[in-house]
């Protein structure tokens, strides 16, 4: 297995989010036009009524402070959520940094997954041997061992990670509310913005037409009723000017949570699944070369019977055609004993022949005493007679 396969995710955050100015911040959230007709139409009565008014008289005076308070409650609010919104941007910092529960456990893991990568272990196969040269138990075994062990310490990693990855997306729920929150009032801090401007547009052109006949009015108009104006689009535009960048951060952590949770769901499937993987091809491996060293003993063995075989045959087939081609009696042997049974019948006919001669005597000898003995036995019976 590759050092890539195990490598930690990847992850691509956000560009950071650019400083807003207030002008730009007008017109983020567009004023629907019929809208802003109704507010131009009222920025024309509201002028038309002021420059009628006199500037000592209570009414103008309501309607100057009315002007100065325009979308205060609504800058207090956008305020309050803008100073939560950048707050959250402080605590994600917090989040991602080195020491952060998640980019920690993630450290963790990227720890953990190289210690257990096969390819870091050396060669497995190899034997183990103690002081480098004495053979002393198995790497491959150890080996696996060390996984069993740490699997506790995985699965703890992989659980934390889960934890933090729920985190990040309760943060993210909560921050899409937040952006609700903050675009209801972008909306209407527009809307004010919009009204201020007209109306100071329009205070603008009844001082022009004033100007000549009434230059102490037209004064008075432009140093309290057009500055107030002015003012408060400056104000608001710079409230939305905050607004529209912390809207903007939020967006940004958003995308940093999601690309964070699409890290950790990488980490809790691919890289522990690439680690399982390597393991199991390992193990599989192991027991592929066991089962190769054991039919390497059987072919050996096997070749051995063969040849120890083909030797016997060898040696009994010399022996079958030895056998095969040779007398089943010794020639020399059989010439021996013809001659023998020659020489025997021979000896045999010389006997007879010798023993006739003897026999003769021997008849001739026994019939001169057996007359010898009737003689006598006659002698004596005349004797006794």
């Amino acid at each position: 297995m590759s050092d890539e396969a195990l490598q930690p995710p990847m992850l691509t955050p956000p560009e950071p989010v650019a400083p807003v100015a207030a002008s730009d911040a007008i017109g983020k959230v567009p004023v629907p036009a019929d809208e802003r007709a109704t507010l131009d139409d009222h920025a024309t009565r509201f002028a038309r009524d002021l420059t009628s008014l006199a500037p000592e008289s209570e009414e103008y005076a309501k309607r100057v402070k009315a002007l100065e308070a325009l979308g205060n409650a609504e800058i207090t609010r956008s305020a309050s959520v803008a100073n939560r919104m950048l707050d959250r941007p402080t605590r994600a910092m917090a989040t991602l940094g080195e020491g952060a529960p998640v980019a920690k456990t993630l450290l963790d893991l990227r720890g953990t997954v190289e210690r257990l990568d096969p390819s870091h272990q050396g060669d497995l196969f190899s034997p183990k041997k103690l002081l480098g040269v004495l053979p002393f138990g198995n790497k491959l075994r150890d080996y696996f061992r060390g996984y069993e062990s740490s699997q506790s310490h995985l699965n703890a990693i992989i659980e934390s990670l889960r934890r933090g990855k729920d985190e990040l997306l309760r943060d993210n729920a909560a921050i899409e509310q937040e952006k609700v929150t903050m675009w209801a009032l972008m909306g209407e801090l527009e809307k004010h913005g919009y009204l201020a401007r007209a109306i100071g547009d329009a205070v603008e052109r009844e001082i022009e037409t004033i100007q000549l006949n009434n230059p102490e009015r037209a004064r008075a108009l432009q140093e309290e009723v057009l500055f107030a104006a002015r003012q408060k689009q400056q104000d608001i535009a710079t409230q939305l000017a905050v607004n529209v960048q912390g809207y903007m951060a939020l967006d940004l952590i958003k995308r940093n949570n999601a690309e964070l949770v699409k890290g950790v769901d990488r980490a809790t499937t691919t890289t522990v699944a690439a680690l399982k993987t390597a393991i199991t091809v390992a193990q599989a491996v192991a027991n592929q070369k066991l089962v190769l060293d054991q039919i390497d003993a059987m072919k050996s063995t096997t070749s051995n019977l063969i040849l120890s075989t083909s030797q016997i045959l060898r040696q009994n087939a010399t022996r079958i055609q030895e056998g095969a081609t040779s007398a089943t009696i010794d020639v020399d042997k059989l010439k021996e004993a013809f001659a023998n049974v020659r020489a025997t019948i021979d000896g045999m006919a010389d006997y007879r022949i010798k023993a006739l001669s003897s026999m003769e005597q021997t008849v001739n000898t026994l019939g001169d005493e057996v007359g010898k003995a009737k003689a006598y036995l006659e002698t004596r019976r005349e004797l006794a007679g």
